[in-house]
Parts: structure tokens; sequence; C-alpha cells
């Protein structure tokens, strides 16, 4: 089976008041989700005391991580692993760790409310319970203390290399090492028998991927396909911050991918012919911003664009025809350079969003 198809690699009914109350409670009493029958668990041994049972159930347990701010991508890998699990956990947890100093951490997006209404939206859907939301406090994820985002904190860390140093993890050095950490004590509290990732974050399933295996975690970790809005842009919680003109533009990430993919079809299996398209498409989409006023032009910075081995992230000449292999990109909307009169310029005033991306060049023999 493809990884591009999928492949295994290995709302308003809650509110502050309610919150209080379950906080001062000695014995703590689930939430549920609106309508719906999805428990919340606030703290590691609510999980825990609810996943015994299903050990001797012998029931198939699945974890959706994800951050909140929930989109269609999460809801595919939700209804991905309600199909193929007795139980599903989604965790809503924005974790400090893998968003460096400088970074968007403060203004992520988020809306408990929402997130609440959408899943029970999705359970009615599905017509099969959500099992349960683990929405726990940095406190409880970090019982001894936050460790802190700068590259030189001490804390207790898993940090798989050299995998997790080079593309994302070049441009944000702590970042894996947050994402591994954080994941690594979901599985642990979840303890799930399958872990769902989405495609837009391959490099993220890799290094999840490398540390069960290394750490002999017995979790399946499975890899969803990429969730797309209708021109191609992959979804992302941070697409919100995007605002009008910038959206239009940034969809030229994907097209640049697919323009490098459709060198592969088309029989080019080189480096040269699969970055150049899709070096070219940037360069020219940057030039022509450039030549417009400043009140229409939009301002990004290419990061990176990666021609890679699929399981390594080792940068390539050639597809293996046995192995295929990973075209991807990174790069960073700037700001609005001059808004217009009541413009929509994004979320939380359109600060600088790094958008990612890539695109499985399948195996050929």
């Amino acid at each position: 089976m493809s990884l591009s198809m999928r492949r295994v690699l290995g709302s308003r009914a809650l509110r502050p008041p309610l919150v209080r109350t379950l906080v001062s409670m000695p014995k703590l009493i689930p939430e549920a989700v609106p309508t719906g029958s999805t428990q919340i668990f606030r703290t590691v041994e609510e999980v825990k005391r609810w996943r015994r049972p299903q050990y001797t159930c012998h029931r198939v347990i699945g974890l959706v991580p994800t951050m909140g701010a929930l989109h269609e991508g999460h809801l595919s890998l939700i209804s991905a692993a309600v199909k193929e699990c007795d139980h599903v956990v989604v965790s809503m947890y924005v974790n400090p760790a893998q968003f460096g100093p400088h970074e968007d951490l403060d203004s992520y997006p988020a809306n408990w409310d929402s997130d609440l209404e959408i899943l029970a939206a999705l359970e009615k859907k599905l017509a099969k319970k959500i099992s349960a939301v683990f929405a726990p406090t940095t406190k409880e994820m970090y019982p001894f203390g936050f460790p802190g985002q700068e590259v030189d904190s001490k804390g207790s860390f898993v940090i798989i290399t050299p995998l997790s140093e080079r593309l994302e993890g070049k441009s944000r050095p702590t970042f894996f090492r947050g994402v591994a950490t954080v994941c690594m004590k979901l599985l642990n509290i979840v303890q799930p028998d399958k872990v769902f990732f989405g495609q837009k974050d391959i490099q993220q399933s890799l290094v999840i991927q490398r540390m069960v295996d290394d750490l002999m975690v017995p979790t399946k970790v499975i890899v969803c396909p990429t969730v797309r809005e209708p021109d191609g842009l992959a979804r992302s919680s941070r697409n919100v911050y995007l605002g009008t003109r910038r959206r239009k533009v940034a969809k030229v990430l994907h097209d640049a991918l697919a323009s490098a993919k459709q060198q592969y079809l088309n029989g080019r299996a080189d480096r040269s012919s699969i970055l150049g398209s899709a070096n070219g498409l940037l360069e020219s989409t940057q030039a022509t911003q450039v030549s417009l006023p400043a009140e229409e032009r939009v301002r990004f910075e290419v990061d990176y664009v990666s021609f890679a081995d699929r399981f390594t992230m080792d940068e390539v000449e050639e597809v293996d025809p046995s192995r295929g292999a990973i075209v991807s990109a990174a790069i960073k909307m700037l700001p609005v350079e001059l808004a217009t009169p009541g413009e929509d310029v994004g979320y939380n005033g359109g600060p600088a969003v790094r958008l990612i991306d890539n695109m499985i060049l399948e195996p050929s023999g």
C-alpha cells in the first residue's frame, strides 16, 4: 500500500464555571462533548483509569494527537481511527516545547468550544462514538516544570537524530525534540495500539516512526493522506493567519510541488529536473509579486525545497525506483506590507506564517 494513500510507517455548554468545579473536586467527573458521548479527561490518572478495562476486553485503542484548532485534516485522521479502532482518543494540547522562543505560541489559534462542537458533529456523522478527548494542562504534561524552549534547555527530552536535524529541524532546532517528547508522553499515557498522523507533516511522522522503532514502543504509526483546499493548499490550523491576499498566493507552495511531481510522472527522475521545476515556479511568483505596488503584493521567503529519500530524508540525486522519494518545501509568508482600509489581513493581525507541504514520488520498480 502506497504512502500517499496511507502507509503504516511500521460547545458552548462547557463554560469556565464547570471547569472550575471539576478542578476543585477530589474525584473528577468526566465532562462530555455536547450532544455526544465523548468523555473529556484533564489528567493522566483519568486516562489511565479509563484505559485499564480496555486491556481485559482486548479493545483496539487509537490515538489522534492534535493541538486543537480542528479542521478537515484532523477530522480525516479521526475518521480513519474510528474505522480501524474500537476506541479513539483525541488529544488536544498546545505543546510549548515544539515552539521556538520567538514563534507563534501565544497567538496559536484555539477555540475550545468550537472544537468540541466539531467533534460532536463528526461523531453524529460517523454514527460511532469518539471515546475520549484528553486535554491536559502544561503542568499535567510537565509535572516537574516545563524545561523551556531554548536549544540549551535542560530537562527530559526525546531526541531522534540525525533525522530531526534536517529540513524542518534545521530551521526549527527544538521542534522535533518537542514533538518527540510530547508524543512519547502521550503514547505512554494512552498506550494506543495505533496512532494517526497526516502526510502533510511527513518528516514529523518519520521522526515518530523512528522513535517508536528505536525505543520499541508497541504502537503502530499510521500516516493518512494530506487533506487539501480546493486549490491544493494543505489544510493547516495556521492558514487562518493568512487573510485574503496572502491566501491567494500561498497556493504557490502546492503548485511548485505539483510541478516537480509532474516532472517525475513525465519520466524525469533526476534532481535537476524535479527541483528546477519547483524552484522555477517559486522564483517567478516572487518576481511577479515584487513588481506589484505595496498595497497589492505578497512577500514570501523560501526556506527550503527538498528532494529526498522517503524513509531517511537524505537528499538524493535521483529517484530510487525501488524506494521512491519525497519532494517537500517550506515557505514563510511575510506580513502584509501595506494593508488597504478594511482588508482582511488574517487572524491575530496576520503575522508571518510558515507553511510546509510535500508530495510522494512513488516507486516505479
